[in-house]
């Protein structure tokens, strides 16, 4: 009765004609009345991927002590591994949808994560600092540069037509849900069993998502016999154009880059990104530990940090609809600086209500920048705004590598990380006035609208 039932709930839909390859499956059971749509397993194994892959990016703040201890490297060149890492996973983004039209981003998830497995357990046997950077930086830097933004962004623009922000805005955040989930575990196994372990363990994950994306994941939902969630019935999506998206890319690069706007943007997001990834997610938990916090300790409240950056995002996409984006920067960006001002004196070896207040605030500021920033790239840009957005946050991630490195050189020449919080407070302020002296009304270049 149990089997009749079954196969009465669902029907054996053939291949559309003339799909071939490996993006599509013989056979394809879709139930008659569906309750879920298809685009939401779509979505959610996205949402897997993109936190596998966040789980290496989350390693090094609390691998930096114990490489430099084994090793004898200096932080500076730890760190120099995590820059390359940083600089790449941003460069990388922009030519990321390009390599997803051609292959399909089915094929370029999965590969992804395979060089992000590659890289994480390469670090096992590593004995030089140049080993380390070409698996901590360069195969983990392009491996999460493919699935970072352009991966989200793709899942959402072919799948959903209704909830298509709600669902960019979640992919997003799988970023900080992955940096939650992975960072005190990697740090308790770093202190219980080692840093090699805890580099297996994030190797391993990266590969289990690897089947989940190849079974779910489909590149178009006409290759499942559907259509997007929201769309009209028969509605037929827009054909994917196969090639010329790196030369497009390069194009709107080179007329966005004779904006007084793109550089205004990409200063404050470049700034952004340092005194984020490139320096309290890299350096937090061991300049935390240098003033006698223990790492896991350190690590946890880094990772409270992940909890409130997707109330922050949220909130502030919220915000961004009803208050002049370039004002929410201007506020954001100065808050930050004055909570990276008074950061030195909060650090100690215990957990003040001060510490937490720094935690929760920096939390809901982590990311409350992207919402008001593809806002402007929309607004000043028009329809190029999206990737616009990707050349920007290329400087983010630029930011975030310099950071990263000077950072860790500042703690090896001065022995304390001190100078480069005040540092970073000033650049905030900075990226504050840049806002602010962005153009409040726009006529997006014809150019770039095309």
């Amino acid at each position: 009765m149990a089997l009749a039932r079954i196969f009465r709930t669902v029907s054996f839909q053939p291949l559309p004609l003339g799909a071939t390859g490996d993006d599509s499956v013989p056979v394809e059971l879709e139930t008659r009345s569906p309750r879920l749509h298809r685009a939401w397993f779509v979505a959610g194994a996205a949402f897997v991927a993109l936190l596998a892959a966040a789980g290496f990016r989350a390693a090094p703040g609390v691998l930096i002590d114990p490489l430099h201890d084994e090793f004898g490297w200096s932080r500076a060149t730890i760190a120099s591994a995590v820059s390359v890492n940083l600089v790449l996973y941003g460069l990388f983004s922009p030519f990321a949808a390009a390599l997803m039209e051609r292959f399909g981003m089915r094929r370029v998830a999965s590969t992804a994560l395979f060089v992000v497995a590659i890289g994480a357990g390469g670090t096992v046997f590593m004995s030089a600092s140049w080993q380390l950077i070409l698996c901590w930086g360069v195969l983990v830097g392009v491996g999460t540069g493919s699935m970072a933004m352009s991966f989200a962004a793709t899942v959402a623009a072919r799948w959903f037509v209704r909830s298509r922000g709600v669902v960019t805005g979640v992919l997003t955040a799988a970023g900080a849900t992955g940096q939650l989930i992975f960072l005190p575990i990697v740090a308790n196994l770093a202190i219980d069993e080692g840093w090699r372990t805890a580099s297996l363990v994030i190797a391993i994950a990266a590969l289990a998502v690897v089947p989940v994306v190849l079974l779910v994941v489909r590149d178009h939902p006409s290759d499942v016999g559907t259509t997007a969630y929201g769309a009209e019935p028969g509605e037929v999506a827009p054909p994917v154009r196969k090639g010329g998206s790196a030369r497009r890319a390069l194009s709107v690069l080179g007329t966005a880059a004779r904006t007084r706007t793109f550089w205004l943007l990409a200063a404050g997001f470049a700034i952004c990104g340092a005194t984020t990834n490139g320096l309290v997610s890299t350096h937090f938990v061991p300049a935390a530990h240098d003033h006698g916090m223990p790492q896991t300790t350190a690590a946890g409240l880094l990772a409270l940090v992940g909890i409130f950056d997707v109330v922050g995002t949220i909130a502030s996409g919220w915000l961004t609809d009803r208050v002049d984006p370039r004002i929410l920067l201007g506020v954001y960006y100065a808050l930050r600086g004055v909570s990276l001002a008074l950061l030195p004196q909060l650090l100690s070896g215990s957990v003040e209500p001060s510490m937490w207040a720094f935690i929760i605030f920096y939390g809901l500021d982590w990311v409350a920048t992207v919402p008001p920033t593809v806002a402007l790239c929309v607004r000043q840009f028009g329809a190029a705004g999206p990737i616009v957005f990707g050349w920007v946050f290329a400087s983010h991630q630029l930011g975030a590598g310099i950071a990263a490195f000077g950072a860790g050189a500042i703690r090896d020449i001065s022995g304390s990380y001190a100078p480069a919080w005040y540092i970073a407070a000033v650049l905030a302020v900075l990226a504050s006035v840049a806002s602010l002296a962005i153009s409040k009304a726009a006529k997006p270049d014809p150019v770039l609208v095309g």
